[in-house]
């Protein structure tokens, strides 16, 4: 044995090759953490003074090593700069003692090698991946880059170009494309991949591979002349900004680190590479989507938790057809689920069964499913217009008319023909579930399940607990959630439940703007700028006026004191002028037919006329400062409340329900992120110059006394 350590262990082979093995204790997969790193440092030092002919890296995991990790690094983004480059220098100085071993080395990669677990194997002479192995370069997605030697050692083993978009894409990438990109040199069948590792290693130490000219070409400069630089890496920038766009630097200046590294050798370009992951760490954007990672990490475990005790859904049901219902057994089937739809006409069938085919010869028209799939999946979603087969469900999602007459009606009704065992939830957006659950024997075996349309595309599903659901049927749907590829926020009951209740708060504010004057058009340029995907006027049009001038009655009567307006709301204004948005083609925009059958956005100079007798006299001009601040103020208190309320009980599943359901700008990190960001007390004092405009706009006391305290959310 050569070297033993907690996380690494390196032993000599009969052969006298020195065979390094990653093995992180406790842990599932393999990644860099301070005990990693530091056994990697002393185990290479251990290598070098050994009498080995070379080095063979592997995994005893199913992967490879998937990168830092990141709850332990983000301690050390909040040191000083000069500490957090001091840091970046004595590890790399790991990965490059590495590279300068007197003996070759060789990686066999399997499973996935990605971040500082690609740049591990980029500092070895040679590399070999199982068929398949993962690799790339994912950290711009937390807001930083690589800092382990990856921007200077991908685009000196790939073209430049390539490098270029491994590293600002962040995309994985599999073994034989990254053959082709010159990532590896071989791949193999996953059961020999350990024996060709050896084998190219025996090619190296014998004189068959040039070692000697592998290490020039990576620790030299760009094999190109300062025209050729220029010209890959304006192309590369101008590719990278025309993606990434200016929220998130991460990827561009990664890009700019490598341009500035081209004509540099090894130590001169890694202190390129430092720099630019030092400035990103230490960034608002980085902290707010690592924090992201983070939130993300901790729902998928507290989800698992809710759902230990469920048992199996071998059978699902969806009642209301439609666009709706369609979707849910798209997605149940899609996922390995059968699923019943059940309506009270054909014609609901038939629009539920056309929507479901739809999304199915979509992915079959782009490639990613075989017709034979396609079918299969069909064939798995049962069209009823009777209860005959609902004796063996196991959770029935209940998606008819948003009406609380009917929704009783149809829950009551089909609660006495299932088995006791069958959870019943209600895809219900606005309607509090303890009020429904007064129809049923069982109240115990029902709850909330709301999904986002469109269903496929919206990773988010509440889960709500009404006043008498039991823990059984929370796990059944949440494991029913997690099933279906979503994932479940738990939350207790009020009107709207978690997103639809800061939502309207904040169409509260646009409606307040309009009344007093805005145009419109305005305050969807100043959200869309702030990051949101679409201004709240077109949010509007796309969500239905209809639907939303419900919702807007029914918040109003569960928060009268900030949810009722003294004026004529733009939204209700548009419901009684038959204007749904893009549902009949007219709402705040007209609508009209692409070729492929997409609605397009037009303006239609005609509202401004039919908008004027909303907005009051006298009427001052409002900034575009302003606009921003009252529109996220009503949001972020919305928010606040929630999580007062005990709503959900973490800021984590506030933020994270916004991210998923609302698409609430990812490098802002939620709305209770933005306000840590902000500082408590100064955001409290952004809301207080808005305070003479209402409730909507006045913190809590709660939030005063975390001003006072100099407390965060996170």
């Amino acid at each position: 044995m050569i070297y033993q350590g907690k996380a690494i262990t390196v032993e000599q082979l009969a052969s006298g090759i020195a065979r390094l093995c990653f093995d992180l204790p406790q842990s599932p997969v393999n990644v860099f953490n301070r005990l990693m790193l530091d056994d990697l440092r002393d185990a290479i030092s251990a290598v070098a003074a050994s009498e080995a002919r070379g080095l063979l890296c592997c995994s005893a995991k199913q992967t490879f090593l998937v990168g830092a990790d990141i709850k332990e690094f983000t301690e050390y983004f909040k040191q000083s700069e000069a500490e957090l480059l001091d840091w970046c220098e004595r590890t790399n100085a790991v990965f490059n003692a590495v590279e300068d071993l007197s003996i070759p080395s060789v990686t066999a990669i399997n499973g996935m090698a990605l971040g500082g677990g690609l740049e591990m194997c980029l500092a070895t002479d040679f590399r070999v991946a199982a068929e398949s192995a993962v690799l790339g370069f994912p950290e711009v997605n937390l807001g930083i880059c690589p800092g382990f030697g990856g921007t200077v050692r991908a685009p000196r083993l790939m073209d430049a170009d390539t490098a270029i978009d491994w590293v600002r894409s962040g995309k994985p990438v599999k073994a034989h494309q990254a053959l082709t990109d010159g990532a590896v040199d071989s791949v193999v069948s996953d059961d020999m991949l350990e024996d060709a590792a050896l084998e190219m290693l025996e090619q190296a130490i014998s004189g068959e591979l040039d070692v000697a000219d592998r290490r020039a070409q990576k620790t030299g400069e760009l094999p190109l002349t300062a025209g050729e630089i220029k010209k890959v890496f304006t192309e590369g920038l101008a590719r990278t900004r025309k993606d990434a766009g200016d929220n998130y630097p991460a990827a561009a200046t990664a890009v700019e680190a490598m341009w500035k590294a081209a004509d540099k050798n090894r130590a001169l370009a890694l202190m390129h590479e430092h720099q630019a992951f030092v400035t990103l760490a230490r960034g608002t954007v980085a902290g707010n989507l690592v924090q992201l990672f983070l939130n993300e990490q901790f729902l998928k475990g507290r989800a698992k938790k809710q759902a230990a005790s469920a048992q199996p859904v071998r059978q699902a049901a969806v009642m209301g057809a439609g666009i709706m219902g369609g979707g849910i057994a798209y997605q149940s089937a899609l996922r390995g689920t059968p699923i019943i739809m059940k309506d009270i006409a054909q014609e609901g069938l038939d629009l539920g069964l056309g929507e479901a085919d739809k999304l199915l010869n979509k992915q079959v028209e782009r490639g990613r499913m075989q017709r034979s799939k396609a079918d299969k999946v069909m064939s798995a979603i049962t069209p009823a217009l009777d209860y005959s087969a609902f004796d063996k469900v196991d959770i029935i999602v209940e998606a008819v008319v948003e009406n609380p007459k009917v929704k009783k009606m149809v829950l009551a009704e089909v609660e006495q023909l299932v088995p006791e065992s069958t959870v019943l939830t209600s895809n219900t957006s606005t309607i509090s579930i303890s009020l429904l659950a007064q129809a049923l024997a069982r109240p115990e075996n029902f709850c909330g399940m709301h999904f986002f349309n469109p269903v496929p595309l919206m990773p988010l599903v509440e889960v709500i607990r009404g006043e008498k659901t039991g823990d059984l049927a929370v796990a059944q749907t949440v494991a029913y959630a997690l099933s279906l590829g979503k994932s479940p926020i738990v939350v207790n009951d009020c009107p709207g439940f978690l997103v639809n209740r800061i939502l309207f708060p904040y169409f509260g504010a646009f409606c307040q703007l309009l009344h007093d004057g805005v145009d419109f058009r305005i305050i969807d340029k100043v959200m869309e700028n702030f990051g949101w995907p679409m201004g709240p006027a077109y949010l509007l049009d796309v969500v239905g006026i209809d639907t939303a001038s419900h919702c807007m009655a029914v918040m109003a009567e569960g928060f009268p004191d900030r949810m009722t307006y003294d004026f004529t709301t733009a939204i209700d204004h548009l419901y009684e002028a038959g204007s749904y948005g893009q549902k009949n083609g007219k709402g705040f925009y007209q609508y009209e037919q692409s070729s492929s059958g997409r609605p397009v956005k037009v303006f239609d100079e005609a509202i401004l006329t039919t908008l004027k007798p909303l907005q009051r006299e006298n009427a001052g001009a409002v900034s575009e400062q302003a606009i921003c601040e009252r529109m996220m103020v009503a949001l972020c208190l919305e928010a606040v409340r929630c999580l007062e309320d005990g709503i959900v009980s973490s800021a984590a599943e506030v933020d994270m329900g916004l991210l998923m359901g609302l698409g609430y700008p990812r490098f802002r990190g939620g709305a209770l992120r933005y306000i840590d960001n902000m500082g408590v007390a100064a955001f409290c004092e952004m809301a207080d110059q808005y305070a003479d405009l209402g409730p909507l706009y006045q913190p809590t006391p709660a939030l005063r006394e975390m001003a006072s305290q100099n407390k965060t959310f996170y």
